[in-house]
């Protein structure tokens, strides 16, 4: 049964790590410096590029700004994992196939650690293969072998889809609004920006030179 899963992944379930929530009211200024802050290491890390990797194509192409990730980065999954994640509890949970009671607090907290358990596992379900089919091929001479640095690559991207769950639960227990919907702000804004100064997809550049 449900339950009786729920009762055999409880210990798992509630050890999952979770950042702390506030003891009292977050002013709204502090709640800003997080969230700020929270914005500048996103942006960081999707200019961190994955080590050792070779990118044959963009599985999700079409939808990287709405998955706020960056191809090629530690955040090439973006929401994802989360998106993906809550999907499915929420479907579990409408389909009562979740026998979890949310209205006690050991129930708030199995439903929290089940779904960070979740994104973990989408994580993983997500970037194994995008690493198996080749579209994140692990680079030669890197002193390694290739099954070697295949798992390398595989642990990277994986990470890069725990590290965005984390960031977002600060937004939403230190921060402003969701981590979610901030993070597909910021993909949006960083891909107009650097379309913007980007002439060489656009032809902009080779337009000016051809009027001089």
């Amino acid at each position: 049964t449900g339950m009786g899963i729920i009762d055999v992944l409880e210990p798992l379930i509630v050890r999952m790590p979770s950042v702390s929530r506030p003891k009292k009211h977050v002013p709204f200024k502090k709640k800003l410096y997080w969230t700020l802050g929270v914005l500048v290491l996103y942006f960081a890390l999707t200019n961190v590029t994955l080590y050792g990797v070779n990118v044959q194509g963009d599985l999700f192409g079409q939808f990287r700004s709405v998955l706020a990730g960056a191809q090629g980065s530690i955040l090439h999954l973006g929401i994802g994992p989360i998106v993906t994640a809550s999907i499915v509890l929420q479907l579990l949970d409408g389909s009562d196939m979740l026998p979890i009671d949310t209205d006690e607090p050991r129930g708030q907290a199995l439903y929290q650690g089940l779904q960070k358990l979740l994104v973990v596992i989408m994580a993983v379900l997500t970037a194994a293969p995008m690493v198996a089919s080749g579209f994140l091929q692990p680079a030669s001479g890197m002193g390694l072998p290739t099954n070697v640095m295949a798992l390398v690559v595989f642990f990277q991207v994986a990470l890069g889809g725990v590290i965005i769950l984390y960031l977002d639960e600060i937004i939403s227990q230190w921060g402003v609004g969701s981590g979610v919907g901030l993070f597909i702000i910021a993909g949006i804004s960083q891909q107009i920006i650097g379309g913007l100064f980007d002439w060489s997809t656009t032809g902009g550049a080779a337009g000016i030179a051809d009027l001089s």
